[in-house]
């Protein structure tokens, strides 16, 4: 079921504090999120849990994160009691065929995160007819122009409420909220993706910066620079 104009026309014009709210309630069945289990992810699901525990999140796992995003995933998931939290992988048949030996991103870094990010999700998102981001426009200056709510091109809708934070805001909602931090955003680790790509973020850079860092790449290709 393809959403609704007027489904379309309340997610804008609901306010920004209660974007999730509504888009959870709206689409309930047809609405998924998106999670790194990085460190900021940690609000976006507190705020879903607490209006859906059963929405489904889409976690994906590309068989190279840190050990320590997958144990995160794992308790941040029991903590707030999420209930449809769903690895989702390229297949076996896929990564004998095309990374054979888990080396791809040494040398074909876009390859790789089409292989084990791009197309699974691609693979995963049909069900739904929106799914929901923790982009946020403060993480770098390619996201400085990030809409809340994004109409695309086949019709679905992908929804970004946390768009206008900043990392001080999310920091303190977190500690009021007693939320459970990433073992390695103590140790620098702004932006955490797969761990062959990912450094700790020195003072001054973009949160991002960290990522593909010395690559001209910027985004992994399930988002693209808004």
């Amino acid at each position: 079921m393809a959403m609704q104009d007027e489904e379309f026309d309340r997610l804008e014009q609901a306010a920004e504090a209660s974007l999730m709210e509504t888009a959870l309630r709206v689409l309930r069945g047809r609405i998924a999120i998106v999670s790194s289990f990085g460190t900021e992810s940690a609000l976006l699901l507190a705020m879903a849990a607490e209006v859906d525990p059963d929405v489904p999140v889409l976690f994906l796992e590309t068989g190279q994160h840190f050990p320590e995003t997958l144990a995160y995933r794992d308790s941040l998931t029991r903590h707030l009691g999420l209930r449809d939290v769903r690895s989702i992988a390229p297949s076996d048949e896929a990564l004998a065929a095309r990374d054979p030996i888990g080396q791809l991103w040494h040398f074909d870094p876009d390859a790789c995160c089409a292989l084990r990010k791009v197309e699974p999700l691609d693979a995963a998102l049909p069900p739904f007819d929106a799914w929901i981001s923790g982009r946020k426009r403060s993480q770098a200056a390619t996201r400085s122009a990030l809409p809340l709510i994004e109409r695309r091109e086949d019709g679905t809708v992908k929804i970004n409420p946390l768009a206008s934070w900043t990392p001080r805001e999310i920091d303190a909602e977190m500690t009021r909220r007693a939320l459970p931090r990433h073992p390695l955003a103590a140790l620098g680790y702004s932006s955490i993706g797969c761990a062959p790509c990912t450094r700790p973020v020195r003072d001054g850079e973009d949160p991002r910066a960290g990522r593909w860092s010395g690559l001209a790449k910027i985004e992994c290709g399930i988002h693209q620079p808004s």
